[in-house]
């Protein structure tokens, strides 16, 4: 295993899940207890809007990772989640069909309770990063 490649694998974000919400599956991003309930009480009952940025990163040998960036435009909140697409592959397979995701913490019932949702804007956004982490996942196919 490379350096770079070892680096990036120590700075990845395990609280990686799905969900069945009404027969769809729905990724979810698990913060800690305490992470979850600080970014809650600051955007709690607030109109507000959430970009996301999804940044793929790939070696070109099948290893391919995405850090997701959350800005949220109240509280003064920024994200940076670094996700091993190559072990979390069904998370952005669903992201791209339901186009939108949870945060939740780790003591939810996920589709149940304590979960925010987030809707992603554009659809095609999670779908052509779908198709980019897709064609970096078959480079390890190939070898």
């Amino acid at each position: 295993m490379s350096d770079e490649l070892k680096k990036l694998s120590e700075q990845v974000h395990d609280g990686v899940t799905t969900f069945d919400f009404d027969g769809k599956y729905v990724p979810c991003l698990i913060f800690d207890e305490r992470r979850y309930d600080e970014i809650i009480s600051k955007v709690a009952g607030k109109s507000l809007a959430i970009n996301t940025d999804l940044n793929i990163l790939q070696d070109g040998l099948g290893h391919v990772f995405v850090e997701i960036v959350l800005t949220f435009s109240q509280g003064g909140i920024v994200e940076k989640l670094l996700i091993n697409a190559n072990k979390h592959h069904s998370f952005f397979q669903s992201l791209a069909k339901t186009s939108m995701f949870a945060l939740s913490s780790p003591k939810s019932n996920y589709g149940k309770d304590n979960v925010f949702m987030i809707q992603l804007p554009r659809h095609e956004k999670a779908e052509n990063a779908l198709e980019i982490i897709e064609h970096g996942l078959k480079q390890n196919n190939q070898k």
